[in-house]
């Protein structure tokens, strides 16, 4: 079981965790070094799915019960969407440059819609500038098929709507019939929702191989996002990149077709003056979820100034269920998967909305937004 304390108690203990977080990072910045330099981009990704759909809870929610479950993703969904559209970057640190075509400065108002007709209200509140965060939807079929004025939203509010499957089934398991017509299935309906076109695919738990992959491409999408580096996680499809042209921290691997893996850090690395290793580089796993959760902020926001350094870029992902400490509990799950689920889901939203702060030097985008940027490709 897991423990629960009297409710003053934990909310004394809530808001000391949260002071000393927040204290712990009053002075990040000098201890990082400087900021980033222009043209530094950090890549925002949400895998949109709810609290029944996670891989280390399905031993004990099997997919026949989801209907009979309480949907949370919406609200949790909304708390992010609102987090990106009001958290104040500091004025003047996005220093980048727009390029011809581009739109960093563009925060127009989109025209109310019968399923949102506060979207003008709200833009017009929002912070004005090129510095508006924008980020990449994965979302999840299921989910589009029950919450289409969810899906309509995340696109109404200037970020990218992409693909993370139908029913969050791991891709490697699926016969070729079962992946593909997953694939095809959830990009269409996504595409009738948004009346735009699904570039992009995640696949759930990174389930991803070369067969995926392949099936990726031919099923009409321009990138996949499903490859993790971490190579100690069961779950993790592996691919080879090696040797591969890149475009940023995108690995061409076909004509206008990439793979944008999440962000890690290797663990010998001269950022950290731990020079290198004889046998190569391991990857700690530094891309979000719960290793975001669990880590502190100022190691965290280290590593990602770290990975920046390298590439430019830095790729991360979160689930809306992580900023939602209210969500029932499967006590009879394991205390491994507990761990892993219900850990600092009470100070997730904070630490988000912290770390975006702490990196406001750079620009906050989705990735169809960055391959565009970085190829000058612009899928029609």
């Amino acid at each position: 079981m897991i423990p629960r304390q009297p409710l003053v108690r934990f909310q004394e203990r809530k808001k000391n965790s949260l002071d000393e977080e927040k204290n712990g990072t009053e002075g990040v910045e000098e201890f990082l070094g400087p900021p980033s330099h222009t043209g530094m981009n950090i890549l925002l990704t949400i895998d949109v799915e709810d609290w029944f759909q996670v891989e280390n809870l399905r031993p004990w929610i099997p997919f026949c019960t989801w209907d009979f479950r309480e949907l949370r993703v919406e609200r949790n969904t909304h708390a992010l969407l609102d987090l990106f559209d009001d958290v104040r970057l500091e004025d003047g640190t996005r220093k980048c440059e727009a390029k011809p075509g581009e739109r960093l400065g563009s925060d127009s108002a989109s025209p109310p819609t019968a399923a949102d007709p506060g979207a003008s209200l709200r833009s017009l509140l929002r912070p004005s500038g090129g510095n508006k965060v924008r980020c990449t939807f994965f979302t999840l079929g299921w989910i589009a098929e029950r919450l289409p004025g969810l899906v309509r939203e995340i696109a109404a509010r200037g970020h990218e709507v992409a693909c993370h499957g139908y029913s969050h089934r791991m891709c490697n398991g699926l016969s070729e019939a079962e992946l593909r017509k997953d694939l095809r299935d959830s990009k269409r309906l996504l595409e009738d929702l948004t009346g735009d076109r699904v570039a992009g695919f995640r696949a759930p738990n990174f389930s991803i191989d070369k067969r995926v992959l392949t099936a990726v491409r031919d099923s009409g999408y321009r990138y996949d996002s499903s490859y993790n580096s971490f190579s100690l996680h069961g779950r993790y499809g592996r691919i080879d990149l090696n040797g591969g042209p890149k475009a940023g921290i995108a690995y061409r691997l076909g004509d206008d077709f990439f793979e944008l893996p999440v962000s890690n850090l290797p663990v010998f690395h001269r950022s950290l003056g731990l020079g290198k290793h004889p046998m190569g580089q391991f990857h700690l796993p530094w891309s979000g979820g719960a290793y975001f959760r669990l880590m502190p902020l100022w190691i965290f926001i280290r590593g990602i100034r770290s990975i920046l350094h390298d590439g430019g870029a830095y790729a991360f992902y979160l689930h809306p269920w992580e900023v939602d400490p209210s969500q029932p509990k499967m006590d009879q799950a394991s205390f491994r998967s507990r761990f892993k689920h219900y850990t600092n889901l009470w100070k997730t939203k904070d630490k988000l909305k912290r770390m975006i702060e702490l990196l406001g030097d750079c620009r906050f985008m989705g990735c169809r937004e960055y391959l565009e940027d970085k190829t000058g490709y612009r899928q029609g």
